[in-house]
């Protein structure tokens, strides 16, 4: 075991050497690998933004519940046990004397408010679901409908629905051009590996004639590609945030001007992990493709 981790850690090291022989040439596939990862990786989190954008606008992806005019106390009461019983979300209860003091607030309202006989606005609940898709909030609203003393129940259904087909249509999107920028990350390692290969190749023969295995030839240019791409991973997390950090004043004073107070969610520690992760799987597998091809010219 003290002799595997010490081959591991020898070729660990030659990766490391490797890396800082040609400064330039690092610096070079660095900046390739994290152009290459960052177009998707922020794509990502500009979907994960517009879909929380989504869900906290207001009025989005909410139920509104109208009663009766008839309808009184007692048929409150049983509504809010209905939502209750069906698991439908958190609820709020807007009592039409309140609806009719918001309606006479509003700007030329008062007059036209002051000039009827009697209230003629009903009782309400505004529902916010916890389920949030499409399809769930039509299969509740029709539901909803279906109770005593509902007169009318208003869902955005037609805007939840293009929203939500807007989203995964960017994740689709986004899904294809992560392979693409993949595939341009494996060709990257596997052409920088081969250049390697080609350049020590006196080295390998004579390692090869002294009984050295394959497995020990491979294992730094493994170790290579791995840490190429996990840099290129890490500095391609540090342009997305950057990124962000540079549209987050301009994002706020455009969401102010509408009212609103909406800020960037930048990437947590767990996702950075995992795009430095992703990049050095691609970065071992170009390596793995490139060190399996080139070296069958040795046997």
């Amino acid at each position: 075991m003290n002799a595997w981790f010490s081959q591991h850690r020898a070729a660990l090291g030659l990766a490391f050497r490797r890396l800082l022989a040609s400064p330039l040439n690092t610096l070079l596939s660095l900046l390739v690998i994290g152009i290459a990862l960052t177009l998707p990786a922020f794509g990502y989190v500009a979907l994960d933004n517009l879909r929380d954008l989504g869900r906290n606008a207001t009025g989005v992806q909410q139920i509104s519940l109208f009663l009766n005019l008839e309808a009184g106390k007692k048929d409150v009461a049983e509504i809010e046990n209905r939502l209750r019983a069906a698991s439908a979300g958190t609820w709020r209860f807007v009592p039409k004397e309140e609806a009719l003091k918001r309606m006479q607030a509003s700007e030329g309202m008062a007059e036209i408010v002051a000039s009827l006989p009697r209230n003629p606005l009903p009782d309400a609940f505004v529902i916010e679901p916890k389920n949030t898709e499409p399809e769930a909030l039509e299969i509740m609203r029709k539901e909803i409908a279906g109770w005593p003393r509902v007169a009318h129940v208003q869902l955005d259904s037609a805007w939840v629905k293009r929203f939500d087909a807007f989203l995964r249509l960017g994740k689709l999107a986004l899904w294809m051009l992560a392979g693409l920028f993949a595939a341009g990350l494996v060709a990257v390692t596997f052409n920088t590996i081969r250049l390697q290969v080609m350049a020590q190749s006196a080295e390998i023969e004579v390692a090869r004639m002294i009984g050295a295995t394959d497995g020990f030839i491979r294992r730094p240019f493994y170790y290579f590609g791995a840490l190429q791409g996990a840099l290129g991973g890490l500095l391609a997390a540090a342009l997305v945030i950057g990124g962000l950090y540079l549209l987050a004043a301009p994002v706020g004073e455009l969401a102010a001007l509408y009212g609103s107070a909406f800020a960037f969610r930048r990437p947590a520690v767990g996702e950075v992990v995992v795009l430095a992760g992703l990049g050095a799987f691609l970065g071992w597998l170009g390596a793995q493709l490139s060190v399996s091809l080139s070296l069958r010219k040795f046997d």
